[in-house]
């Protein structure tokens, strides 16, 4: 087993995953020319030192250390002079600073750091939506070094799995704990609406109103199957994965506490995870127990900042997106109890099902085997999901009608 593993750029982030399998972390600042799969009001400020000071630490670990440039679209800005003196600024402090290897999703990218920064590992990001042998092979021969395959569409389709494992030479990483709906039909614009949110002198300025995740824990909520009929992959299941050649797992997520990654790190290393399946899978929300961060914490000027842009939407708009907010526990006080727990151990099994069928090939709601499951493994505190429906329905409909922008609301003929 190899991990590669998201890091928050703690201190004490290194010292909490020392002694597990991992051999590299990822990660990347906030915002630089081309940026990546986060906002930047997700993460904390991070001076260039900082970084380059957790590159000097994870090295001392004997852990690589890659920089991600996964944006899904540069906005063309490769293609002009600005943009390419940007990018070549980049990719020179990168090597300055020692980092080992680059995560990147755009075929141009690839072709421009092998030919440039040879010393530089090059992995194919999840962006880059790798679902097919013939994908992989072309990946390959353009010189990915690892590509992580596309979780949403591969993750449980095993006979493809083993075809792109005998396809191609290079690593292949599977990325195991997200809870993204299968197959989802907002992915190709919520990639394309985090990369540019996370990219400096974008005319955003790193403003975000995320519609697609809000549509997505919408319908998680409204309909609990879709917790279960995700892309995750549980640490009791590596193991059919390990004896289709695969050994080298993703774990997310960046803007995560110590605590809570190193639980994750622990979980995937011994394959095994008594408790609440959301505690591996789901991004930073839904907070209960002891964890605290300053890291966490010191973000919340960060998106103060990012938010409060009167001349951009509507102020008193925006208000409904933080109660929203603190509704699910991304601000505010802890919670008492996780108000979604999907029970890892009603799970075991759950997989086996898999091998026999192809979900692409059949229609959920007359096949109904993830709805069985959600009956017994998934529980919902029925106030926190009738609130929460609620304010996501404001929230929406503000964005629908175009009143979060003050631009009047539905237009009738």
């Amino acid at each position: 087993m190899r991990l590669t593993v998201a890091t928050n750029f703690e201190p004490d982030f290194i010292e909490g995953i020392k002694g597990y399998p991992v051999c590299e972390l990822f990660g990347k600042l906030p915002v630089d020319p081309l940026g990546g799969g986060r906002a930047s009001y997700m993460l904390s400020p991070l001076p260039k030192r900082a970084l380059a000071a957790h590159v000097r630490e994870a090295h001392r670990h004997g852990i690589r250390f890659n920089y991600l440039l996964n944006a899904a679209c540069l906005d063309n800005r490769e293609w002009t002079r600005r943009g390419q003196r940007e990018i070549r600024r980049l990719l020179d402090w990168l090597a300055e600073v020692g980092v080992d290897g680059v995560t990147v999703s755009l075929p141009y990218l690839l072709e421009l750091v092998k030919r440039c920064y040879p010393q530089f590992q090059v992995t194919v990001g999840v962006f880059a939506g790798v679902d097919h042998v013939q994908k992989a092979r072309i990946w390959e021969e353009l010189g990915a070094d690892c590509i992580t395959l596309e979780s949403l569409s591969v993750n449980r389709r095993f006979p493809l799995l083993a075809s792109l494992r005998k396809a191609v030479k290079c690593d292949l990483m599977l990325l195991v704990n997200t809870n993204c709906l299968q197959s989802c039909p907002f992915s190709q614009a919520h990639m394309v609406a985090l990369s540019h949110a996370s990219q400096a002198g974008h005319p955003s300025r790193g403003f975000l109103l995320d519609y697609c995740l809000l549509r997505c824990t919408r319908m998680k909520l409204a309909d609990p199957v879709n917790y279960i009929r995700s892309d995750w992959i549980r640490p009791e299941d590596l193991p059919h994965y390990e004896d289709l050649g695969y050994e080298r797992f993703k774990l997310a997520e960046r803007n995560a506490p110590t605590e809570v990654m190193v639980r994750r790190v622990k979980a995937y290393s011994e394959r095994r995870y008594d408790g609440n399946l959301l505690d591996l899978v789901q991004g930073w929300g839904f907070r209960s127990g002891p964890e605290h961060s300053e890291h966490v914490e010191r973000g919340l000027f960060w998106r103060l900042r990012t938010f409060l842009r009167p001349w951009t939407a509507n102020p008193l708009r925006l208000m409904r997106i933080r109660r929203l907010a603190e509704a699910q526990g991304m601000l505010g006080p802890l919670r008492r109890a996780p108000p979604v727990v999907i029970d890892n151990r009603a799970l075991d099994g759950f997989l086996d099902y898999f091998f026999g069928v192809n979900c692409h090939e059949r229609d959920c709601e007359e096949c109904r085997y993830c709805h069985r499951v959600a009956e017994r493994a998934v529980r919902i505190d029925p106030s926190f999901r009738e609130e929460v429906l609620r304010l996501s329905d404001e929230v929406l409909e503000d964005l629908r009608s175009g009143t979060m922008w003050s631009c009047g609301g539905e237009r009738r003929p």
